[in-house]
């Protein structure tokens, strides 16, 4: 009763997929190029696949999916196909592709699966293009277009094309045309389109671009008699020359037939050892085989009567490859399409060096903006004052520590930072009013004892930090509208702290000169560093002025080390990084000046980006040049860019 039930349901079955097939079904078209689906050569496939994809019904890419998948099934007994899910070992559960309907459940032995092989996976996939790239799920899209950017070729060429006009997206549709004029720089019918859509990228920087064009530059070597007519010959090579080795050369014409290859000292010694006969080699004794002449002659011998490769011990490879030709050949076969790759990509490289060039301005100018920030104090402690205070870069990583400190007690950001900004600068002027006070006021004009004096200071600082902090490297953050980079193109940027401290770098340039030229403090500042008896004649107490000098100068390295803390890590030795490069800046740029110090801090920072970029993988070492070289200008300017003119020149 069973079986009858089955074959009544099968019966069913067949008739209306009959029936279906009458009105037009997918069943139709798969039944129109059965024998090519049951073939399964990738040869033949290709018109049965098309005609699915083609056909305008709704369940093609239903059937092209599962297909793909694997799991397409073909009743044997009237030869239709559906899509098939395994309930059991033996036992499948049929769906009807243009309904999606259950048929039922029935016995896998009386079905054969479809089982693509990847040349007709990959086809089929080609035919999905179409309809992801016109799916109405914008996601699905851009997928879409995502993995053909990473393995377009010819078949999606088309479809493409078709989905670029009913596409609503603007975004989408610009990726479309930018993607269709790659793969028709590639792909393209006509060699017109094909230049057109390559001279279209002349100048971009996007990678995409070049990664599409190199390929059509792709080269080979070939002998010259092998050379084809009308073939895209880029150049001439020499045997001999970096890109064909003498060797290479013999070989290829060895291939060709219009050389000998000449048996190798191993060879021919096996060849003698072979053919050793009564003590004797082709009538050559062995006792007279010590040298290489007598085994020459009787490898000669033997060579004469057939029995081994000839050799000649005249023979010279490079007499043999010095008049043979050898061309680079364009695997590309259009002259027109590799003449405009080639001039594309060289607008390209311009651009990109250009681009490069500016990107590494900005990081130089960056780079000096964080030096001159570091430095401004150290210009008017050491500077104007005169005092070598090597306790500066340990204000520094104060200020730092002073702006962790808030944010641990100010969570917002924004807040943290622009209280931090005077609170590390009155931190940081009462420590160095302090240490003026107790230590730097009674070494004026002894420079060697105050070197020893705050190096002792800076090494008691650091410790202290790390009891304080410990060791570990504690969070500067920065506010959210700091993160991220204005970006210009694919290779310049330069991030939003990096403008931030370039910006407060100015703020303090235009601050120290209103101090020193518009303020009291800045006129009694200058007037003690002209002449200090002078100035104390004329009612100015010099120790208080150099008090407020010296807490100034630390105050401004306060406020840099919360600049340098939003980027750098916050340790006890954030100092030490920076001390080196302040003194050079205000050595280099000129002792007493900011304008020489502002050129001292541009110029260090400009040479060791250039430095860095000449040697990437070794910052040390561009370090090292860079101090050589400051060491080589100083001993041609020993008074910097700018020297201090006036009485205090002399001192």
């Amino acid at each position: 009763m069973s079986r009858l039930l089955i074959a009544a349901v099968l019966l069913v079955v067949a008739l209306s997929q009959a029936a279906s097939a009458q009105d037009g079904s997918i069943q139709t078209v798969l039944q129109d190029h059965r024998e090519a689906i049951e073939a399964s050569s990738r040869r033949t496939i290709g018109p049965a696949i098309d005609a699915i994809a083609n056909s305008g019904l709704p369940a093609a890419r239903g059937v092209l999916r599962e297909w793909q998948d694997r799991n397409m099934w073909q009743r044997e007994e009237d030869g239709l196909f559906f899509h098939a899910e395994e309930v059991d070992r033996d036992t499948l559960r049929i769906y009807d592709f243009d309904t999606g309907e259950v048929v039922g459940e029935f016995p896998e032995d009386d079905f054969d699966q479809l089982r693509p092989n990847s040349g007709i996976r990959a086809l089929l996939g080609a035919a999905l293009v179409q309809f992801q790239l016109n799916d109405p799920d914008p996601r699905i899209r851009r997928q879409a277009l995502a993995s053909l950017e990473r393995n377009g070729d010819e078949s999606h060429l088309a479809p493409l094309r078709a989905s670029i006009e009913t596409e609503e997206d603007p975004a989408i549709r610009a990726r479309k045309a930018r993607l269709e004029r790659l793969l028709t720089a590639r792909f393209g019918e006509s060699e017109a389109e094909r230049v057109a859509a390559i001279e279209s990228f002349r100048g971009t920087l996007a990678l995409d671009a070049r990664a599409a064009l190199n390929p059509l530059l792709a080269t080979r070597i070939i002998y010259g008699p092998d050379l084809s007519e009308g073939a895209n010959v880029k150049n001439e090579v020499r045997p001999g020359s970096e890109a064909l080795s003498v060797a290479d050369a013999f070989a290829r014409m060895v291939a060709a037939g219009d050389a000998t290859a000449q048996p190798t000292p191993a060879e021919r010694k096996a060849a003698l050892q072979a053919h050793i006969a009564d003590g004797a080699v082709a009538g050559v004794p062995l006792s007279e085989l010590g040298t290489e002449e007598a085994r020459d002659r009787a490898y000669a011998a033997l060579a004469e009567e057939g029995t081994v490769p000839p050799f000649d011990p005249s023979f010279s490879m490079e007499e043999v490859v010095r008049d043979a030709e050898f061309f680079v050949v364009y695997s590309e076969p259009s002259a027109a399409v590799t003449e405009a790759a080639e001039a594309t990509l060289a607008s390209i490289h311009r651009t990109v060096g250009l681009s490069q060039f500016l990107d590494l301005s900005l990081d130089g100018l960056s780079l000096a903006s964080i030096y001159f920030l570091a430095a401004i104090g150290l210009a008017i402690t050491f500077g104007v004052m005169g005092v070598i205070n090597m306790a500066h870069g340990e204000f520094i990583m104060m200020g730092a520590y002073t702006g962790y400190v808030i944010q641990q007690l100010v969570p917002d950001y924004t807040v943290s930072i622009l209280l931090a900004i005077p609170v590390a600068f009155a931190v940081t002027f009462a420590a160095g009013v302090a240490m003026e006070r107790l230590i730097i006021r009674w070494l004026y004009n002894r420079p060697l004892e105050t070197l020893l004096a705050t190096f002792g200071v800076s090494i008691a600082l650091q410790q202290l930090a790390k009891n304080i902090f410990g060791t570990q490297a504690r969070p500067l953050t920065s506010p959210g509208w700091l993160d991220g980079a204005l970006v210009f193109n694919d290779v310049v940027g330069i991030s939003y702290i990096r403008i931030a401290i370039f910006v407060l770098a100015l703020v303090f340039l235009g601050i120290f000169l209103f101090i020193m030229k518009r303020t009291r403090l800045g006129l009694e500042t200058r007037a003690v560093t002209q002449n200090p008896r002078m100035a104390a004649s004329m009612g100015i107490n010099p120790d208080k002025v150099n008090m407020l000098t010296f807490g100034l100068g630390s105050g401004i390295a306060g406020i840099a080390g919360v600049a340098i803390g939003l980027y750098a890590k916050v340790t006890s030795e954030l100092g030490q990084d920076y001390i080196v490069q302040s003194f050079m800046t205000v050595v280099v740029g000129g002792v007493g000046n900011i304008w020489g110090t502002l050129l001292g801090a541009t110029m260090i920072g400009f040479l060791q980006k250039g430095i860095e970029w000449m040697n990437p993988s070794n910052t040390l070492a561009a370090q090292t040049y860079m101090i050589v070289f400051i060491i080589i200008f100083i001993q041609f300017r020993p008074k910097g860019i700018i020297a201090l003119k006036g009485r205090a020149a002399g001192d």
